[in-house]
């Protein structure tokens, strides 16, 4: 089973505590302090194994705790340190405080070693408390305390290229004929209800890793369906194959909503790189409509590669093209932090509603301003995911209760609108 999201509990040793002990041996009345140091309790370390690709090794809430340090002993024995708890997690996985939302850590790669809890040092005998004047000191440390945390893990894949699309797009057949994976294929949507990977062989010598991401519906970016879910995934790779149903009445609007989704999420998204394929060109129907989706695509300065999935037409060529665009594009920086999924301090889809004259209205937001941006309007199917958008942020029912009419102006960034009920 897939799981890309678990909490835990870690805990590291605690130090062991120093003793408190005087030498003793045949004719040597006053020995002095010999009490040994307790020893370091164990970190707790996380670790990626580049085997792994899931989280389902944890069980909800699973427990960890590091070994503690050892006791000290006499004749200034030093305690055993504790075992430090390595944790073994896939790569691309994101380390968050559960309790705060903080964001701790992001593991990328293989053997990437990050300690969330630092055992305690170990307390100290009491030989190191003697002085000229207390020759015989009666005191020791005990260990310093364990850290304790609860984390929530989260998986991004890590994947060269991105396979994104609407349900049913054919994205598993293609995954399936490019690569060496085995996802679940049927035909109807939501198949994919996870992530798969697959590798691809370019030549002898390069190799790509691709990532089938589900379905994206209308809403995925404010969590409709299992958005969050699922588009943190496409934040790690580097470009995307945008598949579309060639068999869809609008294949324009399904690309406009993809794409805005995309960009309502994380506006990087929208930045990265696609070669636009439409998919089932073995159909006739799908070939007689071809040049006319083709030109409708050219005029948004789009190049729309065809092929068919299911009989393997064009995607050799796909994945050599694929292969190219990413050789041009820059690699991920290795200091780069993951945009975090926890709700940020100011929300993109808040927005504003003012009033500019006796029938003229704004309305200001990130969210609300970026799908305008990425909208096609002279397509319906993208004024209708327009439309959509503003009732599912609530701007429809905030604008009629501020007491906009028929016929209206509503201006949202640089486009005006006009209102109809």
């Amino acid at each position: 089973m897939f799981t890309d999201q678990v909490e835990i509990y870690v805990r590291s040793g605690k130090g062991g505590d120093g003793m408190m002990h005087f030498h003793r041996e045949k004719f040597v009345p006053r020995g002095g302090p010999d009490g040994g140091d307790g020893g370091k309790g164990g970190d707790v370390i996380l670790e990626v194994k580049p085997t792994l690709n899931t989280l389902s090794s944890f069980r909800p809430n699973q427990k960890f705790k590091a070994e503690d340090g050892a006791r000290g002993g006499p004749s200034q024995m030093t305690g055993r340190n504790g075992k430090d708890l390595i944790i073994h997690v896939p790569p691309g996985t994101v380390i968050f405080d559960a309790d705060t939302g903080e964001l701790l850590g992001d593991l990328t790669h293989p053997e990437q070693q990050f300690m969330v809890c630092k055992g305690g040092r170990g307390g100290r005998g009491n030989q190191h408390f003697a002085t000229s004047r207390n020759q015989a000191p009666r005191t020791a440390e005990k260990g310093e305390p364990y850290e304790e945390k609860r984390l929530k893990l989260e998986l991004k894949l890590i994947a060269d290229i991105g396979l994104i699309g609407v349900p049913n797009a054919g994205k598993s057949t293609l995954l399936t004929a490019m690569t060496n994976a085995k996802p679940k294929i049927a035909p109807y949507p939501f198949t994919t209800l996870e992530p798969n990977l697959g590798v691809a062989e370019i030549d002898a010598n390069n190799t790509i890793v691709l990532a089938d991401i589900p379905g994206l519906i209308e809403g995925a970016s404010h969590g409709a369906g299992l958005g969050h879910d699922f588009l943190r995934h496409i934040q790690r790779t580097r470009v995307l194959i945008h598949l579309l149903d060639g068999l869809s009445e609008d294949p324009i609007a399904d690309y406009s909503q993809i794409n805005s989704e995309l960009s309502l999420f994380d506006p990087n998204l929208g930045k990265k790189p696609q070669l636009v394929v439409l998919n089932k060109v073995d159909q006739p129907e799908v070939q007689a409509r071809f040049g006319d989706i083709q030109k409708k695509f050219k005029k948004l300065k789009v190049d729309l590669l065809s092929i068919s999935a299911l009989a393997r037409t064009n995607t050799r060529d796909l994945l050599v093209k694929a292969h190219q665009k990413l050789a041009e594009t820059p690699p991920r920086e290795e200091t780069e932090l993951p945009m975090p999924v926890h709700k940020p301090k100011e929300d993109p889809r808040e927005f504003v509603v003012t009033r500019e004259g006796a029938h003229e209205w704004r309305v200001k937001g990130t969210a609300i301003e970026r799908a305008a941006r990425m909208t096609y309007w002279e397509h319906d199917g993208s004024l209708r995911r327009f439309q959509k958008i503003i009732e599912t942020l609530g701007i429809d029912d905030a604008l009629r209760k501020a007491g906009v009419q028929e016929g209206d102006t509503v201006a949202i960034g640089e486009f005006e609108l006009e209102w109809q009920d």
